[in-house]
């Protein structure tokens, strides 16, 4: 059985846990998601999508 699971949805999940176990503020939680919201508004979207493209592809061939 294959379980995919998005990206935000993984990110959102763990910084939740972060804020909840207080290794994260709410402020710094706060200003990551602010600069990934910027980021995805750029030019520097298409070259983190590809980087992370690769990395899970080369992750799925180890696996």
């Amino acid at each position: 059985m294959i379980v995919t699971l998005s990206a935000v949805a993984l990110f959102g999940l763990l910084t939740f846990v972060l804020i909840r176990s207080r290794y994260v503020g709410p402020g710094a939680a706060l200003a990551v998601f602010l600069f990934g919201f910027f980021t995805a508004d750029t030019g520097a979207s298409t070259a983190i999508r590809a980087a992370i493209q690769a990395l899970i592809n080369a992750v799925s061939t180890i696996a």
